[in-house]
């Protein structure tokens, strides 16, 4: 849910607002409204540091040389500690690329020069100096015709089964060859290798200093999160404004409404002014939302589309439930659930991921339970299995239902519930926000397609009389009509209302089939990722052949290891995928989500404010 904010204007002398906004981070509960940018070459200042050490921070992280073939050599290499570690790092990184971009250069050279092999450049030099000019020369060993050697004082150098490699020399000023001249080698290929050797410690230093300064990182990341902060701090200080020839200054905060006795009891103590009321959409309150253990897991995913607006609903309560039914129908495997829990709990031992570990577990544990279901066991049909237990098999979804798939069917039927929340969701808060007669087009909408539901459902059981429930289908087409095309705008003429209701009828028509039929990726999906598993166990058993304890097994063992385990990432990517985007488009766009609200940021303590 979202949380009631409490708007506060603060007034006080203009030379007490930093002591001001110290006193309260240390409360942790204010949002105070922020200038959107830097404002100043100091804050400017703040936001280049910081971004400079995020930058030196991410190469330092990603230097790993587990592989290089050279890592002894790097791990030998002596360095000091840095006194420094932001300039080093960006140093020794500048110099990684020129060194880098220059081996590579020189390896270019030596490929180039080796068919040349050991020449004097001095004696060539000389010869120079007398008159006699040594040309270079590079052809193909087509158009190579010996005869040459016969007409010009002419030496081959090198040859293979492509390319031949001569060298010419003449006095004669009318020279001339039948073959274009090359560019002669500034020096010898040993000579180019010495300075690539040279290069290449470089290069080896280079590295010994990034994996050095990695011991450095937590100072680092400590550094970048104090410049924020005081960046932070720096922009609310800028976002207050002016008053009385600039003596007074003005800041306007939001408060959850759980704090504000705390922050009002606080303020008491304090030598400012202020005034509070409750949060309106107009004051563009920041967004906190409160969820229980289960919800919160599920909040990052609000967070990737966006804050709902204020006087919207939290999408979270949602998206918790039907993003981890579908990720579980996505999946559709038993196993792979159990594989997932393990890999949960195996997050929680590692840095910076322990945080999704609750979230993984969940999904694991979904997906097992539909995987159950959908009668799916590591690509195996646990359903045809003799041994498993006969009221297990009563929860399996199997056979056709009106020659359709049963699982397919349940898809449609997921989907058609999804939307139904949806709308219902978009009529309770727009009769919230807009009233009731500023609601009935939605309400129309409403009755008819969930009305209509429910009704199709009723009538498909026989529950109520075949009579009532025509007589329930003219009310409801009726009622729906009057709100569709009528009362759509009820401060509109009736005739714009008929013609915005046409044409609105015409959207949700072709957008609502779409939408149904979009839920059919529930059903492709499972039944992909169940036919590859299945696959694989097919192709590891034709490994073993007639069976006993030969290489076969090794083989059996490695495909179903390996297989299964590229199955595991593609089910999960689109297990990911799909599912975000059934609620990001089908569920919000039919709910009327907008998600434009600002995140709630209270002033944090740890910085110096100037």
């Amino acid at each position: 849910m979202i949380e009631p904010m409490t708007r506060y204007a603060f007034v006080l002398l203009s030379g007490d607002q930093t002591q001001f906004l110290s006193d309260l981070s240390e409360l942790g509960v204010v949002d105070i409204t922020r200038s959107s940018k830097p404002v100043d070459a100091e804050s400017a200042a703040l936001l280049t540091q910081a971004d400079r050490l995020s930058k030196a921070i991410s190469r330092i992280q990603a230097a790993d040389y587990s592989k290089d073939p050279d890592l002894k050599e790097i791990l030998a290499i002596p360095v000091a500690p840095s006194d420094d570690p932001l300039t080093d790092a960006e140093k020794t990184q500048a110099q990684l690329v020129t060194f880098t971009s220059e081996f590579t250069a020189l390896q270019k050279e030596i490929k180039a020069r080796m068919p040349w092999g050991a020449f004097d450049n001095e004696a060539i030099g000389r010869l120079g100096a007398l008159g006699y000019k040594v040309r270079f020369y590079t052809v193909s060993r087509k158009l190579f015709d010996p005869a040459w050697a016969e007409q010009y004082p002419l030496q081959v150098v090198q040859e293979d089964d492509k390319t031949v490699w001569f060298v010419t020399i003449s006095d004669d000023p009318s020279y001339s060859f039948p073959v274009a001249e090359v560019t002669a080698p500034a020096e010898t290929a040993a000579q180019t290798r010495e300075k690539q050797e040279k290069v290449a410690s470089e290069l080896l230093a280079c590295k010994a200093r990034m994996l050095a300064l990695k011991e450095a990182v937590p100072g680092m990341e400590k550094e970048r999160d104090r410049l924020l902060k005081k960046l932070d701090r720096y922009l609310a200080h800028a976002g207050g404004e002016g008053a009385a020839e600039n003596h007074l200054a003005i800041f306007h905060g939001f408060v959850p409404d759980e704090d504000d006795e705390k922050v009002t009891k606080a303020l008491e103590e304090m030598p400012v002014v202020y005034l509070k009321q409750q949060a309106t959409l107009q004051d563009d309150p920041p967004i906190k939302l409160k969820n229980n253990a289960f919800t919160r897991m599920f909040s990052v995913l609000t967070d990737m589309y966006g804050r709902p607006e204020y006087n919207e609903f939290d999408p979270t309560p949602y998206l918790s439930v039907f993003f981890l039914l579908f990720f579980a129908m996505c999946m559709g495997d038993a196993g792979y659930g159990l594989l997932l829990i393990i890999i949960g709990f195996v997050l929680k031992k590692v840095k910076g991921m322990a945080d999704l570990s609750p979230l993984v577990v969940t999904l694991g544990a979904g997906t097992f339970v539909v995987g159950i279901v959908m009668h799916t066991f590591f690509g195996v049909d646990i359903s045809a299995l003799p041994w498993i237990p006969a009221w297990m098999k009563k929860c399996m979804i199997t056979g056709t239902i009106g020659g359709f798939e049963a699982q397919m069917v349940l898809s449609l039927v997921i989907g058609i519930i999804h939307l139904c929340l949806a709308m219902v969701v978009k009529t309770v808060y727009a009769t919230r926000n807009q009233g009731f007669l500023g609601s009935l087009g939605v309400w129309g909408w409403t009755l008819l397609i969930v009305g209509g539901v429910i009704v199709g459902t009723i009538a498909l059981f026989g529950l109520v009389p075949a009579t009532v429930t025509k007589w329930i289908v003219i009310v409801l087409g009726v009622v729906s009509a009057a709100g569709i095309f009528l009362f759509n705008d009820i401060h509109r003429s009736p005739l714009k209302n008929i013609g915005a209701g046409l044409w609105e009828t015409y959207n949700t028509v072709t957008g609502l089939l779409g939408d149904v039929l979009s839920y059919l990726r529930l059903y492709a999906l499972g039944l992909a990722g169940g036919m590859l598993g299945k696959a694989f166990n097919d192709i590891a058993a034709m490994t073993l052949g007639d069976g006993g304890f030969g290489i076969g097994w090794i083989f059996f063992i490695l495909i179903l290891v390996v297989g299964h385990a590229l199955n595991l990432a593609m089910c999960c990517l689109g297990a990911f995928v799909h599912p975000l985007r059934l609620n990001f488009l089908e569920f919000f766009k039919n709910s009327g989500y907008s998600g434009k609200g600002r995140t709630y940021r209270p002033l944090e303590t740890g910085t110096e404010t100037k």
